[in-house]
């Protein structure tokens, strides 16, 4: 990958950053884009300081809630890792809900709207497929007491209305999804969506961090003079086996073994010295070792209270440069650093999922 903040031209794409992390996005969107990071959004000051030493020219807007948008430079490409505390399947999975951190995203969307970019990147972890889309009831809407709760049960009875055992009206058959309405904003802001779930066991890594992410396009009137593929937003048509309209999950389609993509570095042996070392996971090691060029670290450190997860390991386990989070330089103590990394994203795989597409359009 790229190193950022080499020498820039003026055909370069500019990026505006936001819940930057460490930047790991960033790194991906450069290299992905050939763009260059021209100013970033961080409330976190420690993980601030590790963003801000990879892009000393990119200055930090600071909290996304507290920002006035039409005063922001404008950028062609904005990136964002949605928090994801609250669609994290080990979270209280509160969806978009005003209030949560996840539920930042309207402010993203803001963002989206005032700046116009041509391009929109979103990750978030499996959780946004899952989670509940709460959505805050406009202001000076009384749909809560038009409405009221017994109104969505069924058999209630409302405004003289007989009994519904069937549950039919307003609710519907499955709530929208966190993802559902992400993407549904961006069609309302005019933008063309594709999105992608991947593990980074896909590219090679020794561990699955499944992440989904969207990349959005401002939507223009010709799309043929783009190149586009025809139909290439079409969902499919037909019933499903549930009787739904809507296809099977993945885990109930038999898979085609022919069609299984083979891993970046298979075929890696591990010799004997691994094998003592890591066990089962010798050879899982050593092909992250040869795809990153770099050896794995110790991965565990001894504090007071016994072993514990090495920073360094992790940040291996990320594929990212040695000392890129763990540099005493920052200062970040060893909570911190596993903090950082733990809400990152592995480079290399959100290179793969966005060229993949880039690819598709």
């Amino acid at each position: 990958m790229h190193e950022p903040n080499d020498e820039s031209t003026a055909r370069r794409l500019r990026v505006g950053s936001l819940f930057s992390g460490y930047g790991g996005l960033d790194l991906a969107v450069e290299e992905v884009f050939d763009a260059r990071t021209v100013w970033f959004s961080e409330i976190n000051e420690p993980v601030g300081r590790v963003f801000a030493h990879h892009w000393p020219d990119a200055p930090n807007l600071g909290d996304i809630t507290a920002m006035n948008w039409n005063i922001v430079e404008p950028v062609d490409v904005l990136c964002g890792g949605l928090p994801c505390q609250d669609v994290s399947t080990v979270g209280k999975m509160a969806g978009l809900k005003p209030g949560t951190r996840s539920g930042l995203w309207s402010h993203m969307a803001t963002a989206v709207e005032t700046l116009r970019p041509e391009y929109v990147v979103i990750e978030n972890v499996r959780g946004l497929l899952s989670a509940p889309a709460i959505r805050p009831a406009p202001e000076g809407d009384d749909d809560e007491r038009r409405n009221p709760e017994l109104a969505t049960s069924g058999g209630a009875t409302l405004r003289g209305l007989e009994p519904d055992p069937l549950g039919l009206g307003d609710e519907p058959t499955r709530p929208l999804r966190a993802l559902g309405a992400v993407l549904g904003d961006l069609a309302d802001l005019r933008y063309d969506a594709r999105w992608i779930g991947l593990p980074a066991s896909a590219i090679g890594a020794p561990h699955p961090r499944f992440r989904i992410f969207i990349l959005a396009r401002r939507a223009v009137p010709n799309t043929t003079s783009l190149g586009l593929r025809q139909g290439w937003r079409d969902a499919g048509a037909g019933q499903g086996a549930s009787r739904h309209d809507r296809a099977q999950p993945s885990g109930d389609r038999p898979r085609d073994p022919a069609r299984t993509p083979a891993l970046p570095g298979g075929g890696v042996r591990a010799d004997r010295g691994a094998l003592r070392r890591w066990g089962r996971y010798a050879g899982a090691i050593a092909r992250w070792e040869r795809i990153t060029g770099r050896p794995a670290p110790a991965p565990a450190i001894l504090n007071e209270r016994g072993p514990a997860p090495a920073p360094a390991f992790v940040e291996w386990l990320m594929g990212l440069s040695e000392g890129w989070v763990t540099d005493s330089e920052y200062g970040l103590t060893h909570a911190q650093q596993l903090t950082a990394l733990g809400n990152g994203v592995t480079p290399r795989q959100a290179v793969a999922a966005l060229r993949a597409l880039t690819q598709a359009c």
